[in-house]
């Protein structure tokens, strides 16, 4: 073997290595410890009413948090790359603060705002509104955490995309919003697909932020994380990793899907995705 044979070999070895270590084998332990008491008793796990509720509770909760980032995050992008202002560096700089911060001090953070101490939870439990330890609460800290991935993912895209074609469409008579669905939506959204999907995966996984707002309580307010969590201090290792499991197969399945979408041109998007010419 040559030189460069060898160079070639060992640092595929070191990634499959780094993978196996990292991913696979971990996946592998807990889907071992998961059904090592056969289906039935995986079945019987996911089905308790509790490990139920709170996969249900947060399926929804993802779902209500990707569509709100989906659509404030395109947004943000848009302004930040498209406009010049007074701010605009900073205002980009905040973006990545949930990257930054752990998640334990954005459920503190949200706490002390909307807690039934400060003046605008104290405003909002007089209107009838409960923030924490409610669904509110909730899809708050998944939003705060998962608030960068679509602005992140759509702005180098906005970066690289040419007005000329928005102004094109002006010019056959196109309204802004024309020229936004039909030319700048099919031209960025694999970058807002990417985004949107990371957000769902995220928040799906989120502990850190739910636990402090969340306040726990089965059936009505408790995630699946939170609720892993629990069944591991309860001495119930079987029922924390099935549950996690099926969160695991969410996930999966999830990014399996962006991969589908998210192809090279010619078998990269389904047709009902793309927007149709915008009309002379």
């Amino acid at each position: 073997m040559t030189g460069h044979t060898l160079t070639r070999l060992a640092l595929r070895s070191a990634t499959v290595g780094y993978v196996l270590c990292l991913i696979v084998l971990p996946l592998a332990g807990i889907g071992w410890q998961s059904f090592a008491d056969g289906w039935g008793r995986f079945i019987d796990d996911i089905l308790q009413p509790q490990a139920q509720a709170a996969l249900v509770l947060t399926l929804q909760a993802a779902l209500i948090t990707t569509c709100v980032n989906a659509v404030f995050g395109t947004l943000s992008a848009w302004v930040l790359v498209r406009f010049d202002f007074p701010g605009r560096a900073f205002l980009n700089a905040l973006v990545d603060l949930p990257f930054a911060i752990p998640t334990l001090v954005a459920g503190i953070m949200i706490a002390a705002v909307y807690g039934a101490t400060s003046p605008l939870g104290a405003w909002l439990q007089r209107g009838g509104i409960e923030v924490l330890y409610n669904v509110p609460g909730i899809v708050l800290a998944m939003l705060f955490v998962t608030m960068p991935f679509t602005i992140r993912a759509l702005q180098p895209v906005l970066m690289e995309l040419e007005q000329d074609q928005e102004e094109a469409a002006y010019t056959l008579g196109a309204t802004p919003w024309q020229a936004f669905w039909r030319v700048t939506v099919p031209s960025i959204l694999p970058g807002l697909l990417t985004g949107v999907f990371l957000t769902f995966v995220r928040a799906l996984g989120e502990f850190g932020s739910v636990v402090i707002v969340a306040g726990n309580i089965p059936l009505k307010t408790q995630v699946a994380a939170v609720y892993v969590y629990g069944e591991i201090e309860s001495y119930n290792p079987q029922g924390a990793t099935s549950v996690s499991v099926v969160v695991l197969l969410f996930c999966f399945l999830a990014l399996m899907l962006l991969e589908r979408l998210i192809r090279p041109p010619g078998e990269r998007l389904p047709a009902f995705l793309i927007g149709k010419p915008v009309p002379s």
